[in-house]
This record gives C-alpha cells, sequence and structure tokens, in this order.
C-alpha cells in the first residue's frame, strides 16, 4: 500500500476490550479508518461493530481476512490465539498487527516472523511502548550521553489481580502469568536500552495453577551493566524506570508503557520533560506508525522490529523455565 491519500483500512480480528479500545484509537487517527471486525460469534461482532462505527462484521475470522477491502489485521485475542491468528491472516495475504505478548513462545514467534518474511508482507508486535514520544526521547537523550555512559536500569510493572483459578492471568493454557501481561513491558524496556543480556537470574513465586504471580529478572552484561526487572499480580507499584549513568540518572513516570514525564538529573542540574497530551487511549502513535509503515512500503517497523520481538520472547521463555512455568505449548514444542 503506497497511496498517501487513501485511507488505511483496518480489520479487527476479535471483539473483546483490548479490541474496543484500540479500535477508538484507530477511528480517532487521521487517515485510518474502521473497515471490518470478526469474532467467533456473529452477534458478538455485529453488536462490536455498532458500537463502534464498523463498516461491516463477520462471523468468523476467516471471512475477515478474506475481506478484500481490509489493508492490515489488528489480532486482538488473547495471547494463545495470535499464533493461528496472525498465521491465518498473513496466509490470506493481510499484513498484521498482533496484540502483545506477541506469542507464547519464541518458537511460536518465529513462525509469524517467518511467514511474514516469506510472503514479503508487513508484521508488527502491538508493543505501543516503542513509539511512545518519552520512550523515543529518552533514546535520544541517552545517545546524546545525557547522563554519561550508561550502567544499569530499573523497570517495573505490577498491578493487583486477585486470584481466580479461571481466571485469564492464572489460566496457562491461554498464556495467563505476570510475565506475558505485565513484565512483557519492562523486559522490552531494558532490551531497548541494553539489548540482549549475557546471563539472567529469575526469583518469584507461583500461583496454584502454575502461573507466575511474581517475577524478578537480574540481567548481567559482560561490559557490566546490569538491568533488575521486576512484575507482580500480587500488589501494585508506583515504579516506572530507571536508567543511571557516569554522570546522572534519567526517570520515567509514572508507569514504563505510557510514561507521563522524564526526570533528567546530571551536573547541569534537574530537567523535566512531560509527555504532550494523550489523544484517546494513547494507542494512537502506533496506529500512526502501521500505517506510515504501509504507505513506505516497509515490512517491519524500525522502531519495533521483529527480531527484538523474538529475542524478547525467547528471554521470557527462559525467565518461566527458570520459574517452573510451562504452557501447554511448550509440551507441543517438545
Amino acid at each position: 500500500m503506497t497511496d498517501s491519500d487513501s485511507p488505511v483500512r483496518w480489520g479487527i480480528l476479535g471483539a473483546g476490550g483490548i479490541a474496543a479500545t484500540v479500535s477508538a484509537d484507530i477511528a480517532a487517527t487521521p487517515g485510518n479508518v474502521l473497515a471490518a471486525v470478526g469474532a467467533r460469534d456473529a452477534d458478538r461482532a455485529a453488536t462490536f461493530a455498532a458500537a463502534h462505527g464498523v463498516a461491516r462484521s463477520y462471523g468468523s475470522y476467516a471471512d475477515l481476512v478474506a475481506d478484500p477491502e481490509v489493508d492490515v489485521v489488528y489480532v486482538a485475542t488473547t495471547h494463545a490465539q495470535h499464533r493461528d491468528n496472525a498465521l491465518q491472516a498473513l496466509r490470506a495475504g493481510k499484513p498484521v498487527l498482533v496484540e502483545k505478548a506477541f506469542t507464547l513462545t519464541a518458537a511460536q514467534a518465529r513462525e509469524v516472523v517467518d511467514e511474514a518474511r516469506a510472503r514479503q508482507l508487513f508484521c508488527m508486535e502491538a508493543m505501543w511502548m516503542r513509539v511512545h514520544p518519552l520512550i523515543r526521547r529518552t533514546l535520544e537523550l541517552l545517545d546524546d550521553g545525557a547522563i554519561g555512559e550508561v550502567v544499569g536500569v530499573r523497570a517495573d510493572l505490577s498491578k493487583y489481580f486477585p486470584y481466580e483459578p479461571a481466571g485469564r492471568l492464572y489460566d496457562l493454557a491461554v498464556g495467563g502469568g505476570a510475565l506475558l501481561d505485565l513484565g512483557v513491558y519492562p523486559v522490552t524496556f531494558a532490551w531497548l536500552l541494553l539489548g540482549r543480556p549475557d546471563t539472567q537470574a529469575v526469583a518469584g513465586s507461583l500461583a496454584p495453577t502454575g502461573s507466575d504471580v511474581t517475577a524478578a529478572l537480574q540481567w548481567g552484561y559482560r561490559d557490566g551493566r546490569v538491568a533488575q526487572i521486576y512484575c507482580s499480580a500480587a500488589g501494585y507499584s508506583p515504579y516506572a524506570g530507571l536508567v543511571t549513568g557516569t554522570d546522572g540518572w534519567l526517570r520515567l513516570d509514572a508507569r514504563v508503557h505510557h510514561p507521563t514525564t522524564i526526570t533528567l538529573h546530571n551536573s547541569a542540574g534537574d530537567q523535566v520533560i512531560e509527555a504532550p497530551p494523550q489523544v484517546g487511549n494513547g494507542y494512537g502513535y502506533q496506529v500512526a506508525e502501521v500505517a506510515r509503515c504501509l504507505r513506505a512500503g516497509l515490512l517491519e517497523s524500525p522502531y519495533v522490529p521483529l527480531d527484538d520481538t523474538v529475542g524478547i520472547l525467547e528471554a521470557l521463555d527462559d525467565a518461566r523455565r527458570q520459574l517452573g512455568v510451562r504452557y501447554p505449548a511448550d509440551d507441543e514444542e517438545g
């Protein structure tokens, strides 16, 4: 798609809560329209379409991805469905934006990435934090040496989820656990700043169902840098992200995945940088990036590279292994 005058026509695969949240921002982002929605239940899809101003609704994912008037499919189902849904869309010739976590495992992610690359189709994880203005500004400041040489990163995202054995966060069959739901954000933040770690040590706790409730990851690098990453479904925390350096530190508040301010402290003094006013639910930057890439003929976003998506899932796979968390999908992979 290279016609800059034509709107990007989105197909929404799934009709749950995150689909509704992101669809509102798609509709509010100039140059993008909600063309169709598909769900496994026709009535649910029709209700979603009526509520969100979607032009057409389908009672199957197959019908959605076959729609010739859909330019890109947003996969908004649960973690465990992402691989199959993304592959279905790609095999129908549709570019995809896949909700985080991209897939359950790194092996599944490689399947999707290989399919997209083989078919020369755009593919991106919906890791919206990577295109947030303050995340991009953080990278610029660090590249400019604003705090000297970076020596460490701390990142945390936690929220209390009451224990419900059948609830999504505690159900291993759907990819339940704090790591994929919460930890993927601080892990991505640390990876974005420091890259793949050389060592990873993990401690944490499990729910009675076997899902991870709390995970603390310690990353080490041969050059001496470290990262400390924490996520938990057992309670709230106010901490977002901190980067330490030889000439100061940089802190993101209030949440690492959509910060509102950067506080920069160095030998020149203190500076506070505020985010631009949030439009909608904050997903518009991600929507605009997908549209930009499609119009430019790019197969992946330079801000959300697919190799990083796979690598981060490799780190999360290892973290789960150290904690003793195993999904049914792990057994399928052997």
